[in-house]
């Protein structure tokens, strides 16, 4: 199954994909979905009608609006980390990302009035159906509902400013999430053996296998629930491989104009023009 969320005559709507359409499924949020334990593998074939739509009708929304929790992942593929001249970390390099900072599919990723120094970060996210504390790593990935492209917008300047991280990864409209939430059954165990590819303006700027991942799915999941108390709904973006704009010599940031893409083998590919933040 393929959930989407978008607005359809000035209403939030959740859909699953159906060949190259939409069928509408309802307003009830994927988070919220989850957090009542329903089945997305089986959820949109137990829900009658619903209209079909065209993606020509909607405006995609972040698959997940509000996640009880959004965890990052940073220096996940070893060339990513030689790049940012960094030593590579032995536990994972981790950060929170807030509701107010993401975008959808087709949505503008804003570059801030304060700073140029807006850099791409091509991922892909884990979304929980279930958690707890101290998982296992063999049972880690019976907790996944499914998989998403993100694109880690990441305003650099204000990133280095400080030890950590959070602030230059959380402005507003930076993190595109989306388009569509693939079902876990969909997808190879752990998202392993796929190919992750970031285009700007068309051209390839990253490229990796999800294999050279340092922490893998599993890994993270039962890491993470060492310390916090996993949720249904909690998302989980696994980090960027190398080729990141502000490790070039001259620097590739993202202007206004541009156009970021993000892919992942058998996803849809997520899709963000850049714009310049209101005056």
């Amino acid at each position: 199954m393929r959930y989407l969320r978008f607005i359809l005559d000035g209403k939030k709507q959740t859909g699953v994909r159906v060949g190259d359409k939409i069928r509408v499924l309802g307003a009830t949020p994927l988070e919220a979905l989850l957090a009542s334990g329903q089945d997305l593998e089986t959820f949109a074939d137990d829900v009658p009608g619903g209209a079909l739509v065209t993606d020509d009708d909607v405006t995609f929304l972040p698959v997940l609006e509000h996640p009880p929790k959004l965890l990052c992942v940073g220096l996940n593929y070893a060339d990513h980390t030689r790049e940012s001249k960094l030593e590579q970390p032995k536990y994972p390099t981790m950060f929170p990302r807030y509701d107010t900072s993401l975008a959808g599919h087709g949505q503008p990723i804003v570059r801030p009035r304060v700073s140029d120094s807006l850099d791409f970060e091509g991922e892909f996210a884990v979304v929980l159906k279930s958690g707890g504390r101290h998982i296992r790593k063999e049972d880690a990935l019976r907790h996944v509902a499914g998989y998403a492209l993100f694109n880690d917008g990441s305003v650099r300047e204000y990133q280095f400013l400080a030890p950590q991280w959070t602030m230059g990864k959380n402005f507003d409209n930076t993190g595109a999430f989306g388009p569509e939430l693939v079902t876990a059954s969909e997808v190879p165990s752990g998202a392993k053996g796929l190919t992750l590819e970031t285009r700007l303006n068309g051209e390839v700027v990253q490229s990796a296998s999800t294999d050279t991942l340092i922490f893998d799915v599993a890994t993270l999941i039962s890491t993470l629930s060492e310390a916090l108390t996993l949720e249904a709904g909690d998302v989980i973006v696994t980090g960027t491989p190398s080729g990141v704009g502000w490790a070039r010599e001259p620097k590739l940031v993202m202007r206004p104009g541009d156009v970021c893409e993000v892919s992942l083998t058998g996803f849809a590919t997520l899709r963000n023009p850049i714009a310049d933040e209101a005056a």
